[in-house]
C-alpha cells in the first residue's frame, strides 16, 4: 500500500514503524474473511482492510473523527488477520498505533472517559482484590452470571512449598486472574509439583500491563512492564529462576511483546529482550510429561478446547496445546469455526457488549452441536465470557487436569478409572 506519512510526523520512530507495516498491505481482502468483527457488522470499517485505511488517513495528516475511534475500539485485537494474511501485514502493531494517535486527538464522551478510567483504575487498584474476595465469601448472595466468574480460592487442597524442589519458576503477581479465578493458580502449582517445579510469584511485580495499554493507558502500561522486570530480572540472572511460566494466553502474549513496547528505553530494552525469551506458556512445560501424566489420570474425558486469539494467534501454540491435552487423555471434539474469537478480548466484552454476546452465543452453538461434557480454554477472560453463556462447565485445562490427577490418585487399585 503506498503511503505518505506526514511531513509534521516523519521523525518519530513509531511513524517509520507504520509505514513498513501499511507498505506491506496489497488490499486482498483475505483478512476481511476471518475478521469475527466484519462478519458480525458488515462493514467495510470495522475489517482490518478498513481499519488499515483509516489509521493510513490518520497518519497522513487526516483528521480523526469519533467515527474513526469507534472502529478502532470495535477491533478485539484477535490478531485472526494476521493468521490470514499473505503478505506479513503486522496488523496489532499497527492498530497500537492508530489507536495512540486517535487516543491523542480525540477527545472521547465523557461516559466513556469515565468507563474506562473506572476499568483502568478499579482493576489495578489495591482495593480489587479485598472486594473480589468478599464476593467470593458472599458468592450464594449473588446473582447467578456474577456467580459464574467467581472461582473458589483454591479448592480448600493444600498447595506445595515451592523451595522443595530444584527447578524453580516465577508465576505472575497482580493478575486479574489471580483474584477472580484463584483455582487456576493453585492447580497450576500443584501439576508443576508433581513435575519436580516449584512455582512462586516475585515481590515487587504486578499486572503484565495489558489492562492499561488496550484502555488507552499506554505510559500506565509501561511503568508496570518497567517494574516487573526489575522485579524479575534479579531472580531471572542469578539463576534463582528458569523462566516465567504463564497459565493466562493474554498475559503471555503481552509478556513475549516487551521487547516491542520497550523499543524506545535502552535501559529496559535488552532485558525485555531477555525476559520475553523466558516467557512460557504452562502448555510448553506440561506437554513434554504428557505422556508420562497420562498414567495417572484415568478415564479419558470428552471436552471442547476453545483456543484463545492470544493462544493460537499471537503465540501459534495452539497445536501444541491440544497435542499436549489428547496426549493426556482428554478427548478433543472438534466443532466449527476454531479461529473465530468468542469476543472476550479483556475488558472488550464489557464496552462492546453487543458484539461481544453475538460472538460468544456463535461460538457457544458451534461448540454444543459437538456435545462435550465440559469446555477447556486457556484464558481466563474467555472461560468467565463463555461461562456466562452455556451451562456446560467451562474450565482452564490445567484445573481440569488438577482434578483428573486427584480423583486417580483417590480411586482404590484395580477400581473403575474416572474423568
Amino acid at each position: 500500500m503506498q503511503t505518505s506519512i506526514a511531513t509534521r510526523a516523519t521523525a518519530t520512530a513509531t511513524d517509520e514503524e507504520a509505514r513498513a507495516i501499511l507498505r506491506r498491505c496489497v488490499h486482498c481482502g483475505f483478512c476481511n474473511a476471518t475478521c469475527p468483527t466484519y462478519q458480525v457488522l458488515g462493514d467495510e470499517r470495522d475489517s482490518p482492510r478498513g481499519r488499515i485505511y483509516l489509521i493510513k488517513q490518520m497518519l497522513e495528516g487526516g483528521a480523526a473523527s469519533h467515527a474513526t475511534q469507534t472502529h478502532l475500539d470495535r477491533c478485539l485485537t484477535c490478531r485472526n488477520c494476521e493468521t490470514s494474511c499473505p503478505s506479513g501485514v503486522q496488523f496489532g502493531q499497527l492498530l497500537d498505533i492508530g489507536r495512540e494517535v486517535a487516543e491523542a486527538t480525540v477527545q472521547r464522551p465523557l461516559k466513556q472517559r469515565l468507563q474506562r478510567a473506572a476499568l483502568r483504575h478499579g482493576i489495578n487498584s489495591a482495593l480489587f482484590a479485598p472486594a473480589v474476595r468478599l464476593a467470593q465469601a458472599l458468592r450464594v448472595l449473588l446473582p447467578a452470571a456474577w456467580r459464574a466468574s467467581l472461582r473458589p480460592r483454591h479448592g480448600g487442597r493444600p498447595l506445595p512449598h515451592y523451595a522443595t524442589h530444584a527447578r524453580q519458576v516465577l508465576l505472575l503477581a497482580g493478575c486479574v486472574q489471580t483474584v477472580t479465578m484463584p483455582a487456576i493458580d493453585a492447580a497450576t502449582v500443584r501439576v508443576l509439583d508433581s513435575l519436580g517445579i516449584g512455582a512462586r510469584m516475585a515481590r515487587g511485580s504486578g499486572c503484565c500491563g495489558a489492562v492499561n495499554f488496550h484502555l488507552g493507558g499506554q505510559a500506565a502500561a509501561r511503568r508496570q512492564m518497567r517494574a516487573n522486570i526489575d522485579a524479575w530480572w534479579p531472580l531471572l540472572e542469578s539463576g534463582a529462576v528458569e523462566s516465567i511460566v504463564v497459565n493466562a494466553s493474554g498475559c503471555g502474549a503481552t509478556l513475549k511483546e516487551y521487547p516491542h513496547h520497550l523499543r524506545g528505553e535502552p535501559d529496559y530494552f535488552a532485558r525485555a529482550e531477555a525476559i520475553a525469551a523466558r516467557v512460557c506458556d504452562v502448555a510448553e512445560i506440561v506437554a513434554p510429561h504428557a505422556h508420562t501424566l497420562r498414567p495417572r489420570l484415568g478415564a479419558s474425558v470428552r471436552a471442547a478446547f476453545h483456543p484463545p486469539c492470544t493462544l493460537q494467534h499471537w503465540q501459534s501454540l495452539r497445536p501444541l496445546t491440544e497435542n499436549m491435552l489428547q496426549a493426556l487423555g482428554f478427548d478433543l471434539l472438534p466443532f466449527a469455526e476454531q479461529h473465530l474469537c468468542c469476543g472476550s478480548a479483556g475488558a472488550y466484552a464489557l464496552l462492546q457488549g453487543e458484539i461481544a454476546r453475538t460472538l460468544r452465543d456463535r461460538k457457544l452453538a458451534a461448540v454444543a452441536a459437538a456435545a462435550p461434557d465440559l469446555v477447556l480454554s486457556s484464558n481466563a477472560g474467555c472461560i468467565g465470557h463463555l461461562q456466562h453463556g452455556t451451562r456446560l462447565p467451562v474450565r482452564h485445562w490445567i484445573e481440569a487436569l488438577d482434578d483428573r490427577m486427584v480423583v486417580a490418585a483417590s480411586t482404590p487399585p484395580g477400581g473403575a478409572g474416572h474423568g
